[in-house]
């Protein structure tokens, strides 16, 4: 019978993941009783006291294993670092909100069986914050723009992949993980399930404004220098215009029809190039960081300890 890994960040969640925890064993009991199943918790170094209720859970429930890390890395890191130590033929990954309807689990493993190796849960009502949701969208529109997708591809936090996806994505050492690219990168063969989202248990979304640029800025840089092409083409663009509007100049100028220069048009041409210029300055800049920080060994997760049994082999490792 196969084995099921689930694994879960938790940041903020001291007063959920229990019931999500419960929940996958209810599901796992009422639906997939014959199989194997285990339970990775990752605190991303939360402000409360979720990983005082992991450590209970690991010592309380034999296939709970709670990773706790150094500092807050981001959900991205928080789940590749659950990944690196689990050790499932298939692999679920959730949210630790209880948002993540688990009463669909076996649609997903069931589509999973078709021949897909990777099968995303799609919602039909997103119930987020009007924020939360700009920030997804803006999030699916970059991702579309700069991983050229399969074209009916929907994203979402809850998903089931084949233990061969994991394992290549944990070959990505660099400091700034982007899932969605690491599974665009190594598979195309994608399946969908509809379901419903939930509302949240308790509490709001921890993806600040500042966390929301910064999960962009990864898909930016990561997996594409599109948006250096970018720059290149409006460079080109603005020298284009520039010539022609010079030409113009020129035979208004024989002509004897030129009027006043406006500084007003000069002014705004000098603000709307120069504002792009430094754009595309800080987006270079960006990628050259990236660089330097990753050729510094800057690690993508750190932990801390680990509490719980862990299987005697990996067939997923860091």
């Amino acid at each position: 019978m196969p084995k099921f890994s689930f694994v879960i960040p938790c940041y903020r969640s001291e007063k959920t993941i229990t019931t999500v925890v419960e929940e996958i064993k209810s599901e796992m009991a009422a639906k997939r009783p014959g199989d194997d199943y285990e339970i990775v918790l990752v605190n991303d170094c939360s402000p409360d006291g979720v990983w005082n209720v992991i450590e209970k859970l690991a010592e309380t429930e034999n296939n709970v294993i709670g990773i706790n890390l150094a500092k807050n890395f981001g959900q991205h890191s928080a789940l590749m670092a659950g990944y690196g130590k689990c050790s499932g033929e298939f692999v679920v990954s959730l949210d630790d909100d209880g948002q993540a309807p688990l009463d669909s689990l076996n649609d997903l493993i069931t589509k999973l069986e078709e021949g897909f190796d990777v099968v995303y849960a799609y919602y039909r009502a997103v119930k987020q914050n009007l924020f939360r949701r700009f920030g997804s969208w803006m999030a699916g529109l970059m991702g579309k723009f700069m991983l050229e997708p399969p074209k009916d591809f929907v994203g979402s936090s809850f998903y089931i992949a084949r233990s061969f996806v994991i394992r290549e994505m944990c070959n990505y050492k660099n400091s700034y993980p982007y899932l969605v690219g690491l599974v665009l990168r190594t598979t195309r063969k994608i399946g969908y399930v509809a379901t419903n989202h939930r509302s949240r248990l308790e509490g709001t979304s921890g993806y600040s404004f500042v966390r929301l640029l910064g999960l962009w800025l990864n898909g930016f840089t990561a997996f594409s220098v599109k948006p250096l092409r970018v720059s290149t083409f409006l460079g080109f663009f603005f020298a284009i215009v520039g010539f022609i509007y010079a030409i113009v100049i020129v035979v208004q100028k024989c002509l004897g029809v030129i009027g006043v220069a406006g500084w007003s048009s000069i002014i705004a041409l000098m603000l709307i190039i120069g504002g792009c210029i430094l754009m595309m300055l800080g987006l270079i800049g960006e990628y050259v960081g990236r660089i330097y920080i990753c050729i510094n060994n800057s690690p993508q997760y750190v932990i801390k300890e680990i509490k719980g049994s862990l299987p005697n082999h990996f067939p997923i490792k860091k």
